[in-house]
């Protein structure tokens, strides 16, 4: 059995809340292991260069991970800490995710100065949001909204929204909780109203699949149930093919010993969204499996239409 290292180095992208997942990973890190030094690699990705387009125009949510796993590759770094909601669903060869952290608070957060919630918002109101998946559902709610991109980090979109460029943005709660910005939150969205990314909440520690030293250090991070959930919907997306270019939902839940996986896939629009869930007891059937389940029902209903437009 290999030695762990005295000094581990975690990768991060260098944006606000990206080093607040960083630091939040060191210091439970270096409680439990106070004979080690834990210190963080700061690096700017593809995706954090491009903050002024949106991510289905650009390549998708793997430009905002490929630089910290060359950092892995070369050996300049042992972790790299990231939303799961940016991870891919198909990690390259020769890594993986060694723990899935406890989530946060799941939901999408309606973030306006005047309006209190979605259904309060007057026809016409802009809405700002940088997801392809918040815009096809509030489009479906509400048609009479206008929806328009958002990019930037939390603190420029909050900006942006302080300055009368819109009269709400979503974001996600989790981010905002973490900034310590949860007073930002006028109200969450329900899961019926604004079905979470898959992952959404949570954080995963990716290493290379070689470093079983790494995975048995940084397993004190991982949260079963969180884990659970959070491979159910990853695999229900990667059986969609799904991407930040589809619009497209997965959430599931544990209580009781039963888990709980809803799904959705959409036209930007809204005008097409097909809904999907499947219920199993944790114990009688694999997270990928209750992923696939929920896939397929979707596929059933039409999804694979809307995927085929969508990659067209």
């Amino acid at each position: 059995m290999a030695s762990s290292p005295r000094r581990l180095v975690i990768a991060t992208r260098e944006s606000a809340l990206a080093l607040w997942q960083a630091e939040h990973v060191r210091a439970r890190l270096q409680a439990a292991f106070p004979d080690h030094a834990v210190e963080l690699l700061g690096m700017t990705t593809e995706g954090d260069r491009k903050l002024g387009t949106t991510l289905s125009k650009i390549g998708g949510k793997g430009l905002f991970v490929k630089e910290l796993e060359e950092a892995l590759h070369d050996g300049r770094a042992h972790l790299a800490v990231h939303s799961m909601k940016d991870v891919p669903v198909n990690l390259p060869e020769g890594f993986t995710l060694a723990a899935i952290g406890e989530r946060e608070d799941p939901l999408d957060a309606f973030v306006s100065n005047r309006f209190d919630n979605l259904a309060s918002l007057p026809a016409g109101a802009r809405v700002g949001t940088a997801s392809l998946r918040r815009e096809s559902q509030i489009r479906a709610r509400r048609p009479d909204l206008d929806v328009q991109p958002v990019r930037g980090n939390v603190q420029t979109r909050l900006r942006k929204l302080d300055e009368g460029e819109y009269d709400a943005i979503i974001l996600a709660c989790a981010g905002l909780r973490r900034l310590g910005l949860g007073d930002r939150i006028r109200s969450s969205l329900s899961a019926e109203e604004s079905l979470p990314a898959v992952g959404q909440g949570a954080l995963g520690i990716e290493c290379r699949s070689d470093r079983e030293d790494i995975h048995r250090i940084v397993s004190v991070l991982a949260d079963a149930d969180t884990a659970w959930c959070v491979r159910a919907e990853r695999a229900m997306s990667r059986a969609l093919a799904g991407s930040c270019t589809v619009p497209l939902g997965g959430f599931a839940q544990i209580a009781n010993g039963r888990a709980v996986l809803r799904g959705f896939v959409a036209t930007p629009d809204g005008l097409r969204l097909e809904r999907a869930f499947a219920e199993t007891a944790v114990d009688a059937m694999t997270p990928e499996a209750l992923g696939a389940k929920v896939a397929g029902e979707l596929l059933a209903k039409g999804a694979a239409e809307i995927l085929a437009v969508m990659s067209s």
